[in-house]
């Protein structure tokens, strides 16, 4: 992990960022990642464990859509309004957005 670290913050240095900043805007690029992560990570553990072994990716997040379509409308309003982008969504893309507004932030408080 401090491999990643240290390859962040020189990224981060690079952009301009400096003193105490350098700290957050590091910490927070890598608490992103590795959240990020695991939650992939979990959502494969708990597919191998509840679903059908030929179940695929575009399978689980299918059936992970309808149950968000069929959450309480007053208390999901969000959820069940995206449920849709699901199952085509791409979990790279959405990981790189995640860092593009993570540096988007870095470079205007800079």
């Amino acid at each position: 992990m401090l491999r990643i670290y240290e390859r962040l913050g020189r990224q981060v240095e690079a952009l301009g960022v400096r003193g105490s900043a350098q700290f957050t805007a590091a910490s927070t690029l890598l608490s992103y990642v590795i959240g990020v992560s695991v939650q992939n990570a979990t959502a494969i553990q708990f597919a191998r464990r509840e679903l059908a072994p030929s179940t695929n990716r575009v399978g689980f997040l299918e059936a992970a859509a309808a149950r968000w379509r069929e959450l309480d409308a007053r208390e999901y309003p969000f959820t069940r309004s995206v449920a849709a982008h699901l199952p085509g969504h791409d979990d790279r893309g959405e990981l790189l957005a995640g860092i593009d507004l993570i540096l988007a932030g870095i470079a205007g408080s800079r």
